[in-house]
């Protein structure tokens, strides 16, 4: 049997929200994940595992700055001086775009630290490497769309195409790894990725976007024992009750109110041939995210309503907190925001979002009809009536342009 602890998605850097710590001059949100990173450390070295496996986005940044490369790097030293081994996978927003150039985790590699092993490219990781550690791992670096489409020599619209390529290569590297590892010793899959079923924060279901979205399937081979994943920040097991469990253990801090109801966990796995035990371990010290939202209709009690909608101050206290309004356009001169402000003084950070409601419908102009629009046409006259921001639109438009595509894809 072997211990691992498995983490992702540090996003060290990530500095959102506050000021800055006195002492250390480092952001104070970034000191939230710093300590949440402190927690898993400290559990690896005094619960001794075996491994520790990290599933990828040590930072948000892909050039992060020598400061936060030098925190990241203190934690993992921990780990090498603690004698355990520790896989680093490169994660997305660890891998820079430009060929060639050098990824956010590469100077572990570099430097050969002991203990430390960086996956940046498919790998089979054989016990004889992990000094004779009971355990094989198979390892996938994030796989960037725009390489493979230019490797592939596939256009940005043969999406379809896409997946089914990278899916047989991953088929046939699998195979080619199956073939070479030890049938006797339990086998870990590795992966930075988004896997077909998997949900997002806010449960919206992996459907759109970017992503490569690997088969499900794949994972569900019954010779592997463990698939330890990293990308997606909801904490989820995509076999639930089942062999191998396929874990996204999430991310290690709330990254922004999407994730505001989220409780963050990193998990130890006890990995046998054939049979796994799987416990969470859920974050203590995550700072807490409040969303919460009012829509106005009576003036003579709109503070009141507001104040209300707030959460009582021991629930406020050193959390950051989001009230969105809304309300009829001609109501604006009765919210109170410095009330608002002193109501909420004992948060981390207020933000105070206004969404005003506008009671014009959207007309055509004369010389155009519905039945000569496309959809996106319309959708276009009904993002610019309703007065968003151009950029927004053509990134509402250019998510549209996907759905647009997948729906014909199916259709076909």
């Amino acid at each position: 049997m072997v211990r691992v602890l498995h983490f992702a998605d540090a996003h060290i850097d990530l500095a959102n929200f506050g000021k800055h710590d006195a002492q250390t001059n480092l952001p104070l949100r970034v000191l939230d994940f710093l300590k949440s990173l402190d927690e898993v450390i400290t559990a690896a070295i005094n619960e001794g595992v075996d491994l520790v496996l990290f599933a990828g986005d040590a930072f948000k940044d892909r050039n992060p700055s020598p400061t936060f490369q030098r925190e990241w790097g203190k934690r993992i030293m921990k780990l090498s001086r603690a004698k355990i081994p520790t896989i680093l996978v490169v994660g997305n927003h660890d891998m820079t775009p430009a060929l060639g150039r050098a990824h956010a985790l590469d100077s572990f590699e570099t430097l050969e630290v002991p203990y430390v092993y960086v996956v940046d490219k498919p790998t089979l990781i054989r016990s004889s490497d992990l000094g004779g550690l009971p355990v094989q791992i198979m390892a996938l670096p994030w796989l960037s769309r725009s390489r493979l489409i230019a490797n592939l020599e596939l256009s940005t619209v043969e999406l379809k195409k896409i997946d089914e390529a990278v899916d047989q290569r991953l088929r046939l590297i699998l195979s080619e790894w199956f073939q070479q590892i030890d049938p006797a010793l339990p086998t870990i899959f590795a992966a930075h990725a988004t896997v077909e079923g998997a949900k997002y924060g806010a449960e919206r279901s992996v459907m759109l976007g970017n992503d490569l979205v690997l088969n499900a399937n794949l994972l569900r081979d019954p010779r592997l024992d463990y698939v330890a994943l990293g990308h997606i920040h909801l904490a989820q097991d995509l076999n639930q009750g089942n062999h191998p469990p396929i874990i996204y253990p999430g991310s290690i801090e709330r990254v922004d109110f999407g994730e505001a109801k989220d409780e963050k966990f990193y998990v130890i796995a006890e990995i046998d041939r054939g049979k796994t035990r799987v416990y969470w371990r859920k974050l203590e010290n995550i700072r807490p995210l409040i969303d919460v939202r009012c829509c106005l209709e009576d003036p003579a009690t709109a503070m009141q309503k507001l104040l209300n909608t707030l959460p009582p101050p021991e629930r406020l206290q050193d959390a950051i907190v989001r009230l969105v309004i809304e309300y009829p356009l001609d109501m604006q001169v009765v919210i109170d925001e410095q009330t608002l402000r002193q109501a909420t003084a004992n948060t981390f950070e207020f933000h105070l979002v206004r969404r005003p409601l506008l009671n014009s419908r959207t007309r055509l102009p004369d010389d155009l009809l519905i039945s000569n629009l496309s959809p996106r046409d319309l959708l276009k006259i009904y993002l610019q009536a309703t007065h968003n921001q151009a950029e927004e639109i053509d990134d509402l438009l250019s998510l549209a342009d996907q759905i647009f595509t997948t729906e014909r894809e199916m259709e076909q």
